[in-house]
């Protein structure tokens, strides 16, 4: 039975199922645009990819922790509050919060970068950092004034800004040197296309929030005594980000400790992996103040139907993902980055089973945030962070990348793992219903089984239409299996209404296979 106002559900899916699709779509840019960016710095011979990766990698947890927690805390807290005065209150202050801190910490790393990089025995280093430190800094600011955004539901500052300008203006800059002979893309080259990128982005998203957060929010007076919830709602999410970066950034730095030269190697099989949870997390960045709304309206039974399809129709996505790393690992690095890295199979297989058995959990983080559990996302956090450096450190030193991807898988995993556990004890929200588990057990066994009998006659460049059709598998074997409920049939309706028209070849197709 649909809950409780189908009117309103319908609105929640069809934002929720909008921003997943631009959020998404921008994450593929991003991912395309990063690739060929790491292409050209990878083949340029004086560009250092091991200390760029290393440099990446450091920035991302200096970066966490200059976000205070803020950008999490923000997208709920406006959606959660009751006045324009309690919003107010929650811009001007989380906005002075991360300028302060952008530029304490941008500062910070100049001044540290020649001891770093003398400590790690990595002389490229400092200079990596230097530009780091403005990298940090001006991206600190995009990633809060994307989450002001967010917090109203528009994706258009992390889709359009941050997650496609941003890497295309990367890789344009990053080609201009390529072919410049005067310039030349040397490692400095790639260093100030990013910080440049970065830099523009900024300049833009700040005229987008002066043309558009007025319509939002109006000038008036502010409620003073939000500033103090805010901090005290932050402080949990700001240990969260911190322990979440270091989660999954923590083997990484460990084997740059004791095996730097496989950094880049290990990264190449990271980033195919990260591929598979790219749905769940376009999903979760707008499902977090769809939920809050809804948490707020005193609905929580639209939550459960919402998390539970958009958790279950996402496989569309990431099931055939999983399925040709894991089973066709070899083809798969052999298509996106050429033969030397195809023989490298062992990294991928591990990571990418820790993401996809984190992705079929759903976005369970987000949601506590949205139920306000932010202590128990805090100890989540530390305690995969602490599990992901903890087997780094056991296993790393001698079994290389493969010990690094066993930490990121498990710890991947344990943190999805420990938070839909709470959820579904404390709250009721969890996807494992029989609409869901019937047909991925069902189509997830056959085409695995399929793909390993066909692997040797599969040549690299069959992969996209392999993925389409294990896509359509999926489908098949959710309307086969007649799991079809609530939830998919608001989903249809919502799309229909997204796209100005109905579709009728799945409601036929439906009616085929003895769905209603």
């Amino acid at each position: 039975m649909v809950a409780a106002g189908s009117g309103e559900l319908r609105e929640g899916l069809t934002t929720v199922t909008q921003g997943t699709v631009l959020v998404g779509i921008s994450g593929f840019c991003l991912i395309i645009f990063t690739f060929f960016a790491r292409v050209l710095i990878v083949r340029s011979p004086t560009a250092d990819w091991n200390a760029y990766s290393l440099g990446l990698t450091l920035a991302s947890i200096l970066g966490a922790v200059g976000t205070l927690g803020l950008p999490n805390a923000v997208a709920r807290s406006l959606p959660h509050a009751a006045s324009y005065a309690e919003r107010r209150t929650i811009v001007r202050t989380s906005i002075a919060a991360t300028v302060a801190s952008a530029f304490v910490l941008g500062v910070a790393l100049w001044l540290a970068a020649p001891a770093m990089a003398k400590a790690l025995g990595i002389p490229d280093l400092k200079v990596g950092l230097e530009f780091f430190s403005i990298i940090i800094g001006t991206g600190l600011v995009s990633g809060l004034i994307a989450s002001i955004f967010r917090g109203y539901s528009d994706v258009i500052p992390n889709a359009l800004y941050m997650q496609a300008l941003s890497p295309g203006l990367l890789l344009v800059f990053l080609v201009a040197a390529f072919e410049l002979p005067s310039i030349g893309l040397s490692y400095t080259a790639a260093l100030a296309a990013y910080a440049l990128a970065n830099s523009i982005t900024l300049g833009l998203l700040v005229v987008y929030t002066l043309r558009r957060l007025p319509r939002h929010l109006p000038p008036g007076p502010q409620a003073v005594e939000t500033r103090g919830d805010l901090l005290r709602f932050t402080a949990p999410l700001f240990i969260s980000g911190v322990m979440l970066t270091l989660a999954g950034t923590g083997d990484t730095l460990v084997l740059g400790v004791y095996h730097s030269s496989e950094v880049g190697v290990y990264t190449a099989s990271l980033t195919l992996a990260r591929l598979v949870g790219i749905g769940i997390g376009s999903a979760s960045y707008i499902f977090l103040p769809v939920a809050t709304g809804f948490l707020r309206r005193r609905n929580p039974q639209a939550v459960q139907l919402i998390y539970g399809t958009i958790t279950k129709w996402l496989l569309v996505f990431s099931l055939p993902l999983f399925l040709l790393f894991a089973v066709l690992p070899q083809l798969s690095l052999g298509f996106v980055y050429g033969s030397g890295y195809a023989t490298i199979i062992l990294p991928l297989e591990l990571t990418v089973a820790g993401a996809f058995a984190a992705t079929i959990l759903g976005p369970a983080m987000v949601t506590q945030i949205a139920y306000g559990r932010v202590r128990l996302v805090a100890i989540n956090s530390v305690i995969a962070g602490v599990v992901d450096v903890g087997i780094g450190l056991a296993l790393v030193p001698s079994q290389g990348y493969v010990g690094a991807a066993v930490a990121w898988g498990i710890s991947n995993f344990l943190l999805a793992a420990l938070s839909l556990a709470e959820l579904a004890i404390l709250d009721g929200v969890h996807p494992f219903r029989k609409h869901f588990g019937v047909p991925l057990v069902a189509a997830s066994i056959p085409l695995g089984l399929l793909l390993f009998a066909a692997r040797a006659r599969i040549p690299d460049l069959a992969l996209p239409p392999v993925a389409l059709v294990l896509a359509g598998a999926f489908v098949l074997a959710v309307l086969v299996t007649k799991s079809i409920d609530d939830g998919d049939r608001l989903l249809l309706e919502s799309i229909e209404s997204m796209i100005g028209r109905s579709v009728p070849f799945v409601r036929r197709l439906a009616r085929l296979t003895g769905n209603r």
